[in-house]
């Protein structure tokens, strides 16, 4: 596993963490950067109109601190002129790199001529770019995309070739087309036909990448030069660690104890608080509870518990519930029936 150059940016590895709608917010990138393995994070989706507006919904998107580091700030969209402002806004705030996102397949983003929208013209993306890349004075410009708006529209290999020559200095592919949205499974064939159509950029596979045996076979099949893992990370965000540990050693770390998982829990809840404010993080945790739980089966007290908390005080009773439970029956004195009722 070799570090990953962007620009004149080094990476201190080639595992990217990407901008989940909704779900990478700066309190869970610092979760995600504290299990270690994380070389860049990206925020949400940012909308070029909100910077100019200084709307105070795109101003959290866009929120960092000193410990979220190094960051990329993606911008959607299909109007140059304000991609051009918001670019020059990330840049002036110190965003490590600029995405333009070229992949995203939700309605309310391609009916704005954004996200995988882009795909449908290549001149006229090629010429936004264009415009982004000259108002930049230092920071790379990336993009990342899809294969294609469908199968019969397979413009990834030949975009990621034109992207490259107008000075992008990075693309991140996604295996799947707009249509395909999130079904059916990652073609890395059509990954690897990107890394093949660039000269000398870094090319960065994504999609389906939920354990280090899939992100080894991602690398080995199509030949990237990185990871870029979302939903994988939601309810392991200890995935990156684990990535890392294996492509440099070939060993899986053990996974953390509930006791760990727990405090990560905690971590990110709190986080929430001093970032946005109780209400904030008592309404999100009672949906995020769900990723979590993912990995910390028999869990029914945490996941019931946590969906109808209402403050900070009912949380921590929550955790320290389900963690006494979890001690008893990790102890082998809670009986089967309650371990039905609980898993």
């Amino acid at each position: 596993m070799r570090p990953l150059k962007i620009g004149n940016l080094e990476l201190a590895t080639p595992l990217l963490l990407a901008p989940i709608a909704g779900y990478c917010d700066l309190s869970f990138r610092l979760v995600a950067r504290s299990c270690g393995g994380v070389g860049l994070a990206c925020t949400d989706l940012i909308c070029p109109e909100g910077i100019v507006r200084a709307s105070p919904t795109t101003l959290r998107l866009a929120a960092t601190t000193a410990e979220d580091s190094p960051l990329c700030i993606q911008l959607y969209g299909g109007n140059a002129d304000r991609l051009c402002e918001a670019a020059r806004w990330a840049e002036d705030r110190g965003a490590h790199v600029v995405d333009i996102n070229m992949g995203c397949p939700v309605d309310k983003v391609t009916k704005r001529d954004g996200g995988s929208k882009l795909l449908c013209d290549i001149d006229k993306t090629l010429g936004i770019v264009e415009k982004v890349r000259a108002v930049l004075k230092h920071t790379p410009l990336t993009a990342k995309m899809r294969l294609g708006w469908d199968d019969s529209c397979i413009v990834a290999p030949q975009l990621a070739r034109r992207l490259e020559e107008a000075g992008v200095e990075m693309v991140t592919i996604h295996g799947r087309t707009t249509a395909m949205k999130f079904s059916g499974e990652a073609r890395l064939e059509g990954i690897g036909e990107v890394v093949a159509a660039v000269k000398r950029i870094p090319v960065i596979g994504n999609g389906d990448i939920k354990t280090p045996e899939d992100a080894k076979r991602m690398i080995d099949m199509t030949g990237c030069a990185g990871l870029m893992i979302g939903r994988g990370a939601l309810s392991r965000p200890w995935i990156f660690r684990d990535i890392s540990s294996y492509l440099t050693t070939g060993v899986i770390p053990p996974a953390p104890s509930i006791e760990e998982k727990c405090q990560l829990m905690r971590d990110h809840f709190w986080n929430m608080v001093r970032f946005e404010n109780e209400r904030c993080a008592v309404f999100e945790f009672r949906k995020r509870v769900s990723w979590y739980a993912k990995q910390m089966n028999p869990c029914g007290i945490l996941r019931e518990g946590i969906r109808v908390i209402n403050t900070p005080a009912d949380f921590e009773r929550v955790m320290g519930e389900f963690l006494d439970w979890r001690r008893e029956y990790d102890a082998g004195r809670v009986n089967r029936a309650e371990e039905l009722i609980e898993a």
